[in-house]
C-alpha cells in the first residue's frame, strides 16, 4: 500500500477533502517520526511499536573490492508487530502458552459455585 492508497482510504471513512486526508496522514507519520528521532517509543495497540535500536561498530566488507571497512555504531529504526497483529497474520501459529509448574492440573470450574479467592 502506498502513502496515496492509505490517504485514499482515510477519506473514504468519512466526509472529506483530500487534502483533509492528506493532512492526516502526514501529522500522523510526522508524529511517529519526531518522537522515535527523539529515542522515545511510539506503541499504537492492537499494531505494534517503533522504537530505535543500537547497532555496534562493526567491520564490514566492501563487496566490489573486498576490502574491509569500518562500520561506526549508530541507531536504526526498529518496528515490532503486535501480537495481535503476528495472528492476524498467521493464523493458527500462535505459540502455545506454557503452564506456570506450580500450577495444578486443569479443573473444570462451576460457574454457579466457583472457588473462593
Amino acid at each position: 500500500m502506498t502513502k496515496a492508497e492509505l490517504v485514499d482510504h482515510v477519506i473514504a471513512l468519512g466526509d472529506l477533502t483530500r487534502r483533509d486526508g492528506e493532512v492526516i496522514v502526514d501529522t500522523l507519520f510526522d508524529s511517529i517520526i519526531g518522537a522515535v528521532k527523539s529515542g522515545d517509543k511510539v506503541e499504537v495497540r492492537g499494531f505494534g511499536s517503533f522504537r530505535t535500536r543500537q547497532r555496534k561498530p562493526r567491520t564490514g566488507r566492501n563487496p566490489k573490492t573486498g576490502a574491509s571497512v569500518s562500520v561506526p555504531a549508530k541507531r536504526v529504526p526498529y518496528f515490532k508487530p503486535s501480537k495481535d497483529l503476528r495472528d492476524l497474520i498467521n493464523p493458527g501459529e500462535s505459540k502455545p502458552v506454557r503452564a506456570a509448574k506450580t500450577q495444578e492440573p486443569h479443573q473444570p470450574i462451576d460457574p454457579h459455585h466457583p472457588p473462593a479467592m
